[in-house]
This record gives structure tokens, C-alpha cells and sequence, in this order.
């Protein structure tokens, strides 16, 4: 097979069972002592106000965050230094709305630069977070700007301005810079951003203290509670970095107490390389069941009942589970089947009240929802995100061959185009494209999954498969990158520009 060529290796059934099913990288052992699963609460993290709005033609909400260092006990008992938007972790929660100008301004007061993305926003590539585009520390002489590095880069703070241009989502931002998201990403930098608009408003679905956001990630910690990272990841830990703690929110295995109701959970996988394959049991082995409303990029037409849910990493997924299912008193584990041992439990529902509930899940989640048709003139476009050998026994993780260049484009879409691009891998890649969303129209030349529903701007490709999406490139002309969210893999090179025109 050559590179590029968008064919996939056919392997056989018991072969495609055990790549399947591949580890997607090494478990990094704790060095101290594992707190007890279901042990605290869960925490939700404080959504953001603006510190102003500027008024006019264009309005906007203006925040203020700062990217410090912060203490926080996430082991019991114990101190964790995390790298935060606003010391904490994860970081405040922005609540936008859609055609809304949102503007972040970032102070850095680490000591290290940054450089922040919002994954799955339809943004101007100047706010998009370009590895190369970077935030140097303020003590540097806040507020200079300059070029280099190869990028637009900043001094002390700068300003993303997000004018959202895009249906109601669950969306996140994290570290994007160059080489060290993986670390960075494992210290702290990340939280959730949520994006509403009026059709969504319309809905009874689940609302206020019933629609969660869970950031589901993995850590590993020394034995006084700070975070523990490979000193060298990249050379150690090739395949990506497990942890051996489950993080619900910053929280070990934690607990919410619930009423039998209908909650809203708005799932993000930000881990590093771990996959999810979400189970809810309750007491007795009864399984519970979710009803997918929306994935990446929104809501779906219609809802969709599953048993599992599964997450590669940068993917989201938004669910409603109804707890008057189970009795008052009732425990229900949401599990993790693609992990082993204390892994396989991800947090615990406790069901401790009846309560009036008026929500309910319409057939029709959206009826604005275009499907896209692929046709014989939409141009075609092949990326192969695979290992390959530099000599010395030494490896890199590389798209259609190539390691990542600033200087080189792979793909020159049309704005307001769609175009049918073709993703083989050969390990478990999770492929994220900036500032397009699409759909997946095949997976190994089949249909697509259940979990490919929907419009994403992440999709799992698994081992020697070709998984098949219909792209559409709106909103702005530039630079733009696609790149495998398995952030080791990403910080090995693997990461491609493309340049809409």
C-alpha cells in the first residue's frame, strides 16, 4: 500500500478482533498509593462571565482568563500544582451563543509559552490556534507582538475572537502548542465551551442543574499528589500516555447524587490516548441505557437509543439518561469496557430522590439538519496517518508520509465547498479537522457506526481501516490543520496543513 492511497490492508476476522482492540498506548504507573474509587463528590466547573460586552454594530462578550498555576486537591489528602485557565482544572466553562462574537483575552503567566484552540469552532485562523502561533509568558514585556517562530506570535496576552458562525454544540478548548500539547494538555490546560442558540432553546430537554458537562480524562500522579508525565513521553511512550487514575472533572472516580430523572450528560473524551467504551450497570448487573441527542457539531435529526457509548480522544458526545429507570436507593456505575482493572469504572450515579421532571426527548431534535450527498464531481482526497521508520531504529508518527511541515499543504479546498476525504491509519488514529465539520458516509466500506451519527469534527480510524467523510469547508479562507488527537502522536509530527481559498 502506498502512502496517501486511502486502500486498506484486509486482515482477517480474528486479526481485525485483536487490532480492534489494541492498546492505544503504555500505562504510566502512579508512584503513591490509588485513592479508592467513589470516594468524593463530583465537581462541575464554574461557568465564566464576561468581564464586559462591547456594544455597537458587532457586540461581544469579552472575557478575561489567565493561564496560572493553581493548588487543587484532586487525590485526597494530597496537592496537585496544575497549569489552569484561571488556576483551576478543568478550566471555566464559557457559555456562548451562536453568531454571538465571543472574545477570549488569554493572559499567560506560566512560565512556558501556550497557544489555545477551540476544537470544534468554525474560527478565523488567527483565533484558531495554530501550534506555531505563540502566547510567550507575560514576564517576557506583556502586550508585544511580533513575528516569528513561524507563526503570529504574542507576548503576556492575546485576544481569540470566536464569532461562531455555528449551530449549538459542545465544544472545548485546550493547549495547541507546538511539540507539547501532550504535557501541557496532561497539566491542565483545558475546559469546556458550550455553544447554544434557539432551536435547541426550544426543547424540553433536560436543563439547568440537569445538564452536565463530564470531562472524562486519565492522570497519574507521584506520591505527593503532583501530576506525573514522562520526562521524555516521546521517546518512552511512542503509542501515547495512559494514567491510571480516572478523572470525572478533575475528580477520581467520583460520585453525583441524582433524582429520578432525566439528566443531560455532555460528554468529552480529553484524554490523552485512552478510549472509552461507556456502559451504564447498576446494583444486580442491570444495564442502563443512553439516548444519544448529539455528537461534535450538534444535535442529531433524531435521538438514538444505545448501550454503549464509544469516545476516542477530542470526541463528544451529548446523552440523556433517565434515572427513574432505577428504583430510589438505586447505585448505577457508568463503566468503561475498553479499559481493565480499576480502570474499567469511570464515576457512580446514586439515585436518591423522586422529583417532578417536565422534560422529555422530542423525535425531532433538529429539523434544520442538512445531510450531505456525496456526488461524482466533489473532489476526493486521501490522508494516511501511519508510523513510519527515519532510520535508527527511530520511528514517527506521519500523514501520507510526511512528518509535519509549517511550509507544506497537502489540500487547497475551495470555501463553501464540500469534499469527500478518505482517512487509513494503521494504529487507532482519532482524526480531528479544523474549522470544517462533516459526515461520515463509511467505515471500512461499510456503513457507519452508531457513534458516527451526526456532525463531528473528530472520528476514530482504527487499525488498517478507511473511514470515509464528507467535509465541508465554511466560514473563512487560510490556514487550517488536520491532525490525530492522540496528542503523543500529535506532538510526534503527526499533523497536516491544509488552505482553504
Amino acid at each position: 500500500m502506498t502512502a496517501g492511497s486511502g486502500a486498506a490492508v484486509t486482515v482477517g476476522a480474528a486479526g481485525w478482533s485483536r487490532l480492534a482492540g489494541a492498546s492505544t498506548g503504555r500505562v504510566l504507573a502512579s508512584a503513591g498509593p490509588l485513592p479508592e474509587p467513589f470516594g468524593v463528590p463530583l465537581p462541575v466547573p464554574p461557568v465564566a462571565r464576561p468581564a464586559r460586552r462591547e456594544r455597537g454594530a458587532d457586540v461581544a462578550d469579552v472575557y478575561e482568563v489567565e493561564q496560572r498555576e493553581g493548588q487543587m486537591e484532586i487525590l485526597p489528602g494530597r496537592r496537585t500544582t496544575v497549569w489552569g485557565y484561571d488556576g483551576i482544572f478543568p478550566g471555566p466553562t464559557f457559555a456562548a451563543r451562536s453568531g454571538r462574537r465571543t472574545v477570549l483575552q488569554v493572559r499567560n503567566s506560566l512560565t512556558v509559552p501556550t497557544v489555545t484552540h477551540l476544537h470544534g469552532g468554525v474560527t478565523p485562523p488567527e483565533s484558531d490556534g495554530y501550534p506555531t502561533d505563540l502566547l510567550l509568558p507575560a514576564r517576557c514585556s506583556p502586550g508585544q507582538m511580533h513575528e516569528g517562530h513561524g507563526g503570529r506570535t504574542a507576548v503576556g496576552y492575546r485576544s481569540y475572537e470566536y464569532p461562531l458562525p455555528q449551530r449549538a454544540a459542545t465544544l472545548w478548548y485546550h493547549d495547541h502548542r507546538m511539540d507539547v500539547s501532550a504535557p501541557q494538555v496532561w497539566r491542565g490546560l483545558a475546559g469546556f465551551f458550550l455553544v447554544g442558540d434557539e432551536e435547541e432553546d426550544r426543547l424540553p430537554l433536560p436543563g439547568g442543574e440537569r445538564d452536565i458537562p463530564l470531562m472524562l480524562c486519565d492522570r497519574s500522579f507521584e506520591e505527593d499528589g503532583s501530576f506525573r508525565y514522562p520526562a521524555h513521553g516521546h521517546d518512552a511512550f511512542p503509542d501515547g500516555v495512559l494514567g491510571d487514575v480516572q478523572l470525572v472533572n478533575g475528580a477520581p472516580w467520583p460520585v453525583l447524587e441524582v433524582t429520578a430523572a432525566r439528566y443531560r450528560f455532555r460528554l468529552l473524551n480529553a484524554s490523552n490516548a485512552r478510549r472509552y467504551r461507556l456502559r451504564l450497570v447498576a446494583d444486580g448487573g442491570r444495564r442502563g441505557r443512553f439516548v444519544r441527542i448529539g455528537s461534535d457539531g450538534g444535535l442529531l435529526a433524531a435521538p438514538r437509543s444505545l448501550g454503549s457509548v464509544d469516545m476516542a480522544p477530542g470526541e463528544r458526545c451529548d446523552v440523556v439518561v433517565d434515572f427513574a429507570d432505577f428504583p430510589v436507593g438505586s447505585r448505577i456505575t457508568l463503566g468503561n469496557a475498553a479499559a481493565g482493572g480499576g480502570m474499567r469504572d469511570v464515576m457512580r450515579f446514586h439515585v436518591v430522590r423522586k422529583g417532578r421532571d417536565d422534560s422529555r426527548i422530542p423525535a425531532c431534535l433538529a429539523a434544520s439538519f442538512e445531510r450531505l450527498v456525496p456526488n461524482r464531481t466533489m473532489p476526493v482526497r486521501a490522508f494516511d496517518f501511519r508510523r513510519t521508520h527515519t532510520g535508527e531504529d527511530r520511528q514517527m508518527w506521519t500523514i501520507n508520509g510526511r512528518p509535519f511541515s509549517a511550509d507544506t499543504v497537502l489540500a487547497s479546498p475551495r470555501l463553501g465547498s464540500v469534499e469527500r476525504w478518505r482517512f487509513s491509519s494503521d494504529f487507532h488514529h482519532p482524526v480531528h479537522v479544523h474549522l470544517a465539520q462533516f459526515q461520515v458516509v463509511a467505515r471500512g466500506g461499510r456503513a457507519p457506526d452508531a457513534g458516527d451519527a451526526g456532525w463531528k469534527d473528530t472520528v476514530d480510524v482504527r487499525p488498517y481501516e478507511v473511514v470515509e467523510v464528507l467535509a465541508r469547508f465554511a466560514g473563512y479562507k487560510g490556514r487550517y490543520m488536520l491532525h490525530c488527537h492522540n496528542l503523543e502522536h500529535e506532538d510526534m509530527a503527526m499533523m497536516a496543513n491544509f488552505q482553504v481559498v
